[in-house]
Order: structure tokens, then C-alpha cells, then sequence
């Protein structure tokens, strides 16, 4: 008779990862899986990773974790996201006999076994005026199945877990939570990377910057407009993004306002600039109308860059006591909070960056992972 087979016996875990972003725009989610797989990679070398994107070479060479023995990178080439989500990551789950498939915001539609999902936000439900008709209804029923046949689900900050509960019916604890930190190597507040200022013609502490896709519920046009408020001595204004839709009121609200000479919208830095523009900026603006995290809040702190920032949704989780912090509506009280941030003493601007180091202090990819590895071993458990 063979002996029965013992815990310590069973085959490695194998956690399969959509991770298509990485190829995409900077942005939460895509910073989201990096930091995060970068370090559970680390912490479980007794789970195989089998991550899944069009360009294994380039995720090896900028990050290194990722030539771990535990991990395999399979190619998958980038599709449109129906066919990714109809057939790609399914026929993946089968090739690869995947223990458990993560995936974000939405399931693939026929599943070839467990799956575990990453609800960023539920803003659709709480904010759909920041979204077209058809895609909030599509991400409405989404979220739900995702919820509803989930082995795991996962959200970014306490707000998120608590709107998730509310509105799909579940207990809070249910969801697990997997918070965003930086990347201390690249977001920190020693000097560095001047020069790549130059190509913009900027010099450090000499402008004042936003981080943010250009859509409306960034809210680039209330911030646009409270600057114009402060005169012609205001350092310029650095914009930091990419268009994705509904930005031309944007240009048009500089166009308007006549401050095409002191605003500029930059929407090529790449990765290895955006820590030096963020770093050197005398300040960060980010008011934001709602957010179910907010990293670029947290990659100034960790900067050593003052922030000003919304009083909405994650955003005063995020920021803390660090931060000023407004309403996103009222562009007479972002425009006081720029006043009074551009004449704070040195002293004063001195305490408020060592509050705000101490406030990214507390997010860290290693409890995140952490939380990650242990919905992991337990979906796993009885396969």
C-alpha cells in the first residue's frame, strides 16, 4: 500500500499572473504587480510564478528578481482585451496547470480553474460620473462576478475593501488587503538624475509638478485654473501624463487662460526619468476626485516632495498628516493651499517632508506580499 501524501509531499503551488501591463502606460496597476511580485518572488521560493506578457527580456533586465529559479516568463502577446480575457489567459490556466490564476479587475469570461482578483476601486459604483455609460456598466457586472466566483479577492487601501463590501454584499474581512508602496531605489529624496531635467529645461525645486493620466477624474482643469490664481512669480507648472479621454478641456482651460508659457504637459518620461521629476519638484499637486489608492501621493512622500492633495475617497489614508489636503471642487481653496505651500518657511517645509518620509514609511510591498502569500497558500491548500 503507498503511503498517504503528507503536506510537506505536495507538489509547489503554481500561481499563474496576468501581467500584460507591464507592457502598457505608467500606471497604479501596472507599479501595483511589479512591486508587489517582486517581493513575494522573494518571500516564497516554494511557489512556482508563472507570469504572463509580450516581453519577458525587458521585465528580466530592468527587474532581476524576476530570473529567480521559482519564476517562469511565458510570452503572451498582446491582444485586445476581450480576446485576452475570452481565450488567452484560459488556454494559459490549462498549458500550464495553474493551481490559481491573479488576474485584475475582471475574470476571464471561461475560466480553466481558480482564479484570484484585484479590485483597485469600485469608483464606477461611487463615482460613475467620471465614467462612460457603457464602460461602468460592463465594470459593474465585472466587479460582481469577480466577487461572486473569486477564490480570492484582493483591493489597495481600506477604503476600497470597505466600498467592495458595501456594494456587492460581503463581509470586509473577505476581501484581502494588499496596500501599494514605492520602489525605495527609485522614489527617495538623495539627489540624483539633474541632468535628465535638462531635456525639459527644468533645474531642481524650480517648478511645481503633476502626476496623473489625463482624464477628468484626475481633475488637471481645477488645478490648472488654481494656479492661474497665483500670479505670474509662481514657479511653473509640470504636468505628467498621458492622454487617455476627455482631455482636451485640459488644453483648452490653458489655452483659455492664456498659460501656455508656464504650463507644460510632458507625456513621454519614462521610468527612469519620473522618480528625477518627481524628486526635484518644489511641490506635487494631486487633487484628485477620487482614487481608490493614489500612488503618485505616496511616491512625493517617499520623495521627500511636499504634497497637496484631495479630502476624498484613500487619499487622507494615503497622504496622513502629511499632506495638505483640500476639496477637489473648490478651486479657491486648492489655490490657498499652493499659497501657502509655496511660502511655508524652511523650517516648516523641512518638518512637513520628515512627516511625509514617515507616512510612505508605512507602506511597504513586504506586508502587502506578505498578505498576498498567505491567500495564496490558503486557496491552495486543499487543491
Amino acid at each position: 500500500m503507498n503511503p498517504p501524501v503528507t503536506a510537506a509531499a505536495r507538489p509547489a503551488p503554481r500561481l499563474g499572473v496576468d501581467f500584460h501591463t507591464f507592457g502598457g502606460i505608467y500606471q497604479g496597476s501596472r507599479s501595483h504587480l511589479i512591486g508587489l511580485y517582486r517581493e513575494a518572488i522573494i518571500q516564497a521560493p516554494d511557489i512556482e510564478f508563472f507570469f504572463f506578457l509580450a516581453d519577458p527580456p525587458s521585465l528580466r533586465t530592468a527587474h532581476p528578481e524576476f530570473s529567480s529559479p521559482n519564476v517562469r516568463l511565458i510570452v503572451m502577446p498582446d491582444r485586445p482585451g476581450i480576446w485576452r480575457l475570452s481565450w488567452q489567459l484560459a488556454a494559459m490556466q490549462r498549458r500550464h496547470r495553474l493551481d490559481l490564476l491573479h488576474v485584475q479587475f475582471r475574470l476571464p469570461l471561461l475560466p480553466a480553474g481558480p482564479c484570484m482578483c484585484t479590485l483597485h476601486d469600485v469608483l464606477f459604483e461611487t463615482h460613475p460620473q467620471f465614467f462612460g455609460r457603457s464602460f461602468a456598466r460592463i465594470a459593474r457586472v465585472s466587479a460582481r462576478r469577480a466577487v461572486r466566483l473569486s477564490a480570492v479577492t484582493l483591493t489597495v487601501s481600506e477604503y476600497s475593501r470597505r466600498q467592495i463590501a458595501a456594494h456587492y454584499g460581503i463581509e470586509p474581512e473577505r476581501v484581502i488587503l494588499t496596500p501599494n508602496a514605492v520602489d525605495r531605489t527609485r522614489f527617495h529624496p538623495a539627489p540624483g538624475g539633474e541632468e535628465l531635467l535638462r531635456r525639459w529645461g527644468l533645474h531642481p525645486g524650480g517648478y511645481l509638478c503633476m502626476l496623473g493620466r489625463l482624464e477628468p477624474r484626475k481633475n488637471h482643469v481645477s488645478l490648472v485654473r488654481a494656479y492661474a490664481r497665483l500670479g505670474a512669480d509662481a514657479p511653473p507648472l509640470i504636468i505628467i501624463g498621458q492622454r487617455d479621454f476627455a482631455h482636451a478641456a485640459i488644453f483648452a482651460t490653458i489655452q483659455r487662460l492664456q498659460l501656455t508659457d508656464r504650463i507644460r504637459i510632458i507625456e513621454d518620461v519614462d521610468d527612469e526619468a519620473l522618480p528625477a521629476l518627481l524628486r526635484h519638484a518644489r511641490l506635487m499637486a494631486y487633487p484628485s476626485h477620487a482614487e481608490g489608492f493614489g500612488m503618485p501621493v505616496l511616491e512625493a512622500l517617499a520623495s521627500g516632495v511636499p504634497v497637496i492633495t484631495s479630502n476624498t475617497t484613500s487619499l487622507p489614508e494615503v497622504a496622513g498628516p502629511a499632506a495638505w489636503l483640500t476639496s477637489p471642487t473648490d478651486v479657491e481653496q486648492l489655490a490657498g493651499c499652493l499659497r501657502a505651500a509655496l511660502s511655508e518657511s524652511d523650517d516648516a517645509r523641512e518638518a512637513r517632508i520628515e512627516r511625509g518620509l514617515q507616512q510612505a514609511a508605512l507602506f511597504n510591498w513586504r506586508e502587502a506580499a506578505g498578505n498576498l502569500l498567505a491567500a495564496v497558500r490558503r486557496a491552495t491548500r486543499d487543491r
